[in-house]
């Protein structure tokens, strides 16, 4: 039986005048099949109406409607309650290190106690790593959770761009601090010419410019690009359509290379630490091994040993006015070295604080790294879960590492935290008191 279109009451055969006749004739012939068969096709009842017409409509599976075939259901890998414990260690790292970082920006702006050369760096580590908390840790926590990226190839570009170029800030900043503390150490003469404030900003501007501009290049698909690892089931760095990608040189010159200056500056740092107490050891063993006769005789403060008992009354007077000069001079003194040794200890503290910053930076970057390199396929999906996991800890490791470190850095929390008043300053030179006094 056939059934000619409702829809077209005429033919397309009639029109004779069209010129091109025979296209015309096939394409009349192509529109009636179509038409026909899909009308045949159609279930009519006893009366001639549908029936359903549903049935006649393509099957379309509910269950991947709506999701994007490029991302595809990583639970085949990672079991669901792997990514749930993933998800709640993610959010927990993500609001510990929002509070932490902002806890700590905040104590160092208001707090005078804390405020020298390294605080200005250290917020700037703070800014990138709660950046990090807040832009890409929240994403993160929602690919655990639905199992898979569900936010598009923009975002997961967005996304990676603002997670390399957060890290690369941390890392350079730590890098800045570690050269800062070696020229405090052991080029102090040159220490109040280098850092000024206008040449800590411009080392601060020129960290992230650098971490973020270095990545532009991928950004824009001219080295490597943004995208999602399919092999990984992560959004990562892939190679573009040449073939190139920027892993290796990002690898080499934003980690490797910074790491390499990192720990040459404390080998330095300890080697004169090492020094200098050799030789107040030395100096202390000299003064010891000085016959008492000889240092009561140079002593100031001893009595007359020689001259006649009339001498002795004519320069009484002037014996009294020099021996309290000479007290008031070697109290003073005494009081400057004082301030002096709790300023280095307190500069020491922070060395060493820097320190387990960097540790626990690489620390937390070796397990991802180790698991990407030796696990390509995700045979082991717990060897890449707890690598996210640490890189994640990274962004939130930090002020705990200052409350355990430095007792100034907890009474500055302290301050915040219970709302003392306190008052802004500016970023000046080292907390070790005097212009040209050396630290060692």
């Amino acid at each position: 039986m056939t059934v000619f279109s409702p829809v077209f009451p005429f033919s397309f055969h009639s029109h004779q005048h069209v010129h091109n006749q025979p296209t015309v004739r096939r394409l009349g012939r192509a529109m009636d099949e179509l038409i026909n068969g899909t009308l045949q096709r159609l279930p009519f009842d006893d009366g001639g109406r549908w029936s359903n017409v549903t049935s006649v409509l393509p099957t379309i599976d509910t269950a991947t409607a709506g999701e994007e075939t490029d991302f595809p259901d990583e639970t085949s890998r990672f079991s669901r309650p792997l990514l749930t414990f993933a998800a709640v260690a993610t959010i927990t790292i993500m609001v510990t290190g929002i509070v932490g970082n902002l806890l700590t920006i905040v104590a160092l702006l208001r707090c005078p106690k804390v405020r020298n050369v390294a605080a200005a760096f250290i917020i700037s580590l703070c800014i990138a790593d709660c950046l990090f908390c807040i832009i890409v840790l929240p994403f993160n926590a929602m690919r655990f959770i639905q199992g898979t990226w569900m936010h598009g190839e923009t975002l997961c570009t967005l996304i990676t761009f603002m997670q390399y170029g957060s890290v690369g800030v941390s890392l350079l900043c730590i890098t800045m601090i570690s050269i800062n503390r070696y020229i405090m150490i052991a080029h102090y003469s040159i220490y109040p010419k280098v850092y000024k404030t206008s040449w800590i900003m411009v080392m601060i501007v020129a960290c992230w410019l650098f971490s973020y501009g270095f990545q532009l290049p991928t950004l824009f698909g001219v080295w490597g690009k943004f995208g999602y690892n399919h092999q990984l089931g992560t959004c990562s760095i892939l190679p573009d359509d040449e073939g190139r990608s920027s892993k290796t040189a990002m690898f080499i010159i934003a980690f490797i290379i910074p790491c390499m200056i990192i720990v040459i500056c404390y080998s330095r740092i300890f080697c004169v630490v090492h020094k200098s107490d050799k030789r107040m050891k030395n100096h202390s063993k000299s003064q010891c091994n000085i016959p008492n006769n000889l240092r009561s005789a140079v002593d100031p403060a001893s009595p007359l040993s020689a001259g006649s008992s009339s001498s002795a009354n004519n320069n009484s007077i002037s014996y009294t006015a020099s021996s309290s000069a000479v007290k008031v001079a070697g109290a003073a003194r005494t009081a400057a070295d004082a301030r002096d040794a709790k300023a280095r200890r307190n500069e020491w503290r922070i060395t060493k604080m820097v320190l387990a910053i960097f540790l626990s930076f690489v620390m937390c970057y070796l397990p991802i790294t180790i698991s990407k390199i030796v696990d390509k396929n995700v045979s082991v999906p717990v060897l890449h879960i707890i690598g996210y996991i640490m890189l994640y800890l990274s962004a939130c490791i930090n002020p705990i590492i200052y409350v355990i470190m430095n007792k100034q850095y907890r009474q500055a929390y302290k301050t915040v935290i219970f709302c003392k008043p306190s008052r802004l300053l500016g970023f000046g030179g080292s907390s070790v008191g005097g212009k040209n006094h050396p630290l060692l």
